[in-house]
């Protein structure tokens, strides 16, 4: 029992510090992107703790790593066309207004720009959000509340509510857009017995079509 409520104690203190971190990136305090900040406390805290990389799913098999590939990026395609075509306008259409890409503006037409922010976010996004969000935040919360069903089901709407909030520099349309896209991911992390391997390759997928399309000015919010 004192074991339990060790771990949750810490979880708390984890957590605490991961949403302080985002939220003090969403009101631009900090520097650069967030992901940065929080990659290096999951770094420090595992080390504390003396975690491996199993802890927060970034582990795959090589028997297995084909079948993560091809699996991400099919749900990588399916994710960004249903965001770009559907969801996104949906939201704009409701709240009155496009998702604020105006950062992303000078990416259209320029084909050396477009190749620097896939590999950016690939690093950041795709394996940075996942290993944060995902791998460690997700874990932490299902932690603190128990790591039952219920903890689980919690964790993942939290989580994805705080990666929404990690986007606001979106405006409210990118938030809720952004929100709903980490709720996907976070589904596909559970239904993947909590591992990582085919949220990054989805994500790193779903990033790259966008990039691809905000190239062409075929994205919502690029003019």
């Amino acid at each position: 029992m004192n074991y339990m409520n060790k771990n949750r104690k810490i979880a708390f203190i984890e957590i605490v510090i991961f949403v302080i971190i985002v939220v003090l990136n969403g009101i631009n305090i900090l520097p650069i992107s967030s992901t940065i900040y929080l990659l290096l406390l999951v770094w420090i805290t595992m080390k504390i703790q003396k975690e491996t990389r199993d802890k927060i799913g970034f582990t795959v098999s090589r028997r297995s790593l084909g079948k993560s590939i091809l699996v991400g990026i099919f749900l990588g395609i399916i994710l960004e066309l249903f965001a770009t075509y559907f969801t996104t306008p949906l939201f704009s259409h409701f709240f009155g207004m496009q998702p604020n890409l105006s950062e992303f503006q000078m990416v259209k037409g320029n084909f050396m720009l477009l190749l620097f922010f896939i590999f950016l976010s690939w690093i950041l996004a795709a394996f940075g959000e996942e290993i944060c969000y995902r791998g460690f935040l997700m874990n932490r919360i299902a932690i603190l509340f128990g790591q039952n069903k219920f903890a689980w089901t919690l964790s993942l709407i939290l989580s994805c509510i705080l990666f929404g909030w990690g986007h606001t520099e979106q405006g409210i349309t990118g938030w809720m857009q952004e929100g709903l896209n980490g709720l996907f991911l976070g589904i596909i992390f559970w239904a993947s017995g909590k591992k990582l391997a085919v949220p990054i390759v989805t994500h790193g997928v779903s990033n790259t079509l966008a990039f691809v399309l905000i190239y062409l000015g075929k994205y919502p919010g690029i003019f």
